[in-house]
């Protein structure tokens, strides 16, 4: 018997290890895409923390998926301080579930936006000042993140925060079949819309320009007038304030998500996005993330939901191979205004 006639008879196995399935993909092709969009706008959020880091400092900033999950805790506290308890959804009149939500927000991008500082400023400034090869940033970022995991393990232990739902899901259209909910919709447009902010920022404002500067020609842009490490200080900032914005979004999404290794998956796979885009490449992080997103859910599908975070792993080494640049592989410093 053949290779080729082979292959399929020992995919059709009901005890094969893996499976490949076209008809689930089928049959849960919306239902996917849906997902897909919903978890791939909350890696693309944090996946420009990881490309504005790399665009300015060519640093890997591997303790980014850290600043990301302080602000999935400082989420969990607002909402328990503000009396919400496991178990229990509240229905609440509309303007007051926002404003709850603004406050969960505010406190969740304080958290994370100040973190990313603290790390900048107590991990990475004297690394420069002292003009440390990059190996040594690396090592460092990787130190940091264990550094922080076990700084939330020390004061909260293993086990993941009880889960808090501010917002009851619920069906607001269907898209071919597929259910598309409130908390879908607020994550998908809430994430392009601080994407496009962010965008915008960077490509049109005076510290944007500085940002692009400091990032095609650090020296220059000193020369130039441009505080380099005011704009290294507002890139952590602007990388930390989004990575809050995406916990907050997450935690709408997956409530039982604060846990002390609760980014590090999630952080890994952002960075997978930032690549897949084009790191240093803000439209890229975007186009990465939701590529990823989707394409993470279609495997399950198609395969199996234990070959999910394959997948996605998968095809970053595919893109690594054919094009490593990324997608769009366009820099940080050489973005168009």
């Amino acid at each position: 018997m053949s290779i080729n006639n082979a292959l399929p008879l020992f995919l059709a196995q009901e005890d094969s290890w893996i499976k490949f399935d076209l008809g689930a993909l089928g049959d849960q092709f919306w239902n996917s895409t849906v997902e897909g969009l919903s978890q791939g706008s909350i890696y693309a959020l944090v996946a420009l923390g990881y490309t504005l880091v790399y665009g300015v400092l060519k640093l890997i900033n591997f303790a980014h998926s850290e600043v990301f999950i302080y602000g999935a805790y400082a989420t969990w506290f607002v909402f328990y301080g503000l009396g919400f308890r496991p178990g229990a959804t509240p229905d609440l009149p509309v303007m007051e579930l926002i404003g709850f939500v603004l406050l969960a927000l505010v406190a969740a991008m304080a958290v994370s936006g100040g973190t990313a500082v603290a790390l900048e400023r107590v991990a990475y400034r004297p690394l420069r000042k002292k003009g440390a090869p990059r190996l040594v940033f690396l090592i460092t970022a990787i130190g940091a993140s264990f550094v922080l995991q076990q700084l939330i393990f020390i004061w909260r232990g293993g086990n993941a925060e009880q889960a808090i739902r501010l917002l009851r899901p619920q069906e607001v259209f269907e898209l071919f079949g597929a259910s598309v909910t409130n908390i879908t919709i607020i994550i998908v447009v809430a994430s392009i819309l601080m994407m496009v902010g962010i965008d915008m920022f960077v490509n049109r404002s005076r510290l944007g320009r500085g940002i692009r500067a400091v990032a095609q020609d650090p020296d220059t842009a000193t020369l130039m007038g441009v505080n380099k490490e005011r704009v290294i200080v507002l890139t952590f900032l602007i990388g930390g304030l989004l990575a809050g914005a995406a916990a907050l979004l997450y935690m709408m999404k997956n409530p039982q998500g604060a846990s002390y290794q609760g980014g590090f998956l999630l952080g890994i796979k952002a960075f997978t996005a930032a690549v897949l885009g084009g790191i240093g490449n803000l439209r890229g992080a975007l186009l990465g993330g939701l590529l990823l997103g989707l394409a993470e859910n279609y495997g399950q599908s198609l395969f199996g939901g234990e070959w999910r975070d394959v997948v996605a792993f998968v095809l970053l080494v595919l893109i690594l191979m054919f094009r490593p640049t990324g997608i769009l592989g366009e820099s940080l410093g050489k973005a168009r205004v």
